[in-house]
């Protein structure tokens, strides 16, 4: 992060309020013919037809979801925004629109701002969401951003947490531990690097789940393969807290209960060996680590047949009644109650 003493760098009270966010949204792209307007005015203006809006916000705090020490800026504002993708995408929905909030302290140069603003831009023309609006203010405490992202879907495509029913089977998509265990080598080259500034940490042997930590990706392809694969989950939510805790979600939401497999939950090769490394039980990490932003859905058991060639989904469990419980099958066979063990944000 660009530095205050230096002298290219522009406090952001020269810029003022509305000048600071015409320079930080000049260069956002319109994707969307429903927006009407975007940045520059009071309110944005969208127009909707027959579709139904699907909305979601998302609040990231400096200290608590979020560490400058290892977390670029610019990775920063385009994680924000995939954090709220996300949500629309657990939806079976398509996300457009965008606002951002940032209460931001003195210490940030105008330029640490445009960096954040750079990453934020970079996911908006990934995804190819339109950013139409948002406010900025000043913090005494740090950074704070705030993201609303909305999305529409027709309403007979809109899946929820609370339609999963006994038998159905319980699908996730991509793999799982991957966010955190890159967190754990964030966190110990910090310590490191603490203890000896002139240390270079070669992070190269956990590319894929420091990139895992730092720019997840959000599912926005299984939304489009369920529609080529003629398939609709009967209930679908994203994993932001925690394997356990959204199967937990699913389950309270629909009512029922279920079977999960240990041997089942897909695991990436340089998450085992990290986890080997730092000495972790597989399946405790697997079931309780957040951030993964992959899909957890169930299905019908007569579209199994459509998705059993899909590298991108495994079964993992089966949803049972209500009354036979939750429970964690182990590779010995052994029946275990499932409890909730992710991100508690209280």
């Amino acid at each position: 992060m660009p530095k205050n003493n230096n002298e290219s760098n522009t406090p952001l009270d020269k810029l003022g309020e509305f000048g600071l966010i015409k320079q930080l949204t000049k260069d956002f792209k319109i994707y969307h013919k429903n927006t009407v307007k975007g940045v520059g005015d009071d309110a944005a203006v969208l127009d909707k037809t027959n579709k139904q809006s699907v909305i979601t916000t998302d609040l990231l705090i400096e200290g608590v979801h979020f560490d400058l020490g290892y977390m670029p800026l610019k990775h920063l504002g385009y994680k924000s925004v995939i954090v709220n993708l996300s949500d629309v995408y657990a939806m079976n929905a398509a996300a457009k629109q965008i606002t951002v909030s940032i209460a931001v302290s003195n210490r940030f140069p105008t330029e640490a701002i445009e960096e954040l603003y750079a990453g934020i831009k970079l996911a908006c023309d990934t995804y190819q969401v339109d950013l139409i609006g948002g406010d900025t203010t000043s913090s005494t405490k740090g950074l704070l951003i705030s993201i609303t992202a909305i999305g529409e879907a027709n309403k007979e495509d809109i899946v929820y947490r609370n339609g999963a029913k006994s038998n159905d089977l319980l699908v996730v998509t991509g793999d799982l531990a991957g966010a955190y265990m890159g967190l754990q080598v964030l966190e110990r080259e910090k310590q490191v690097f603490q203890l000896d500034p002139n240390s270079q940490p070669d992070l190269s042997k956990y590319a894929y789940i420091v990139e895992r930590q730092l720019k997840p990706e959000a599912r926005k392809d299984v939304v489009g393969l369920f529609k080529d694969l003629g398939v609709k989950p009967t209930a679908m939510i994203d994993i932001s807290d925690g394997l356990s805790s959204e199967i937990l979600h699913l389950c309270e939401q629909s009512n029922v209960g279920c079977n999960l497999f240990e041997e089942k939950i897909p695991l990436d090769p340089q998450v085992i060996s990290t986890l080997e490394e730092f000495e972790l039980e597989h399946t405790t990490i697997a079931l309780s680590s957040g951030e993964d932003y992959e899909l957890l859905f169930t299905i019908a058991q007569k579209d199994y047949d459509k998705i059993q060639a899909n590298p991108n989904f495994t079964v993992i469990g089966h949803m049972t009644d209500k009354t036979e419980g939750i429970h964690l099958i182990t590779r010995s066979n052994q029946k275990m109650e499932l409890i909730a063990q992710g991100w508690r944000s209280f």
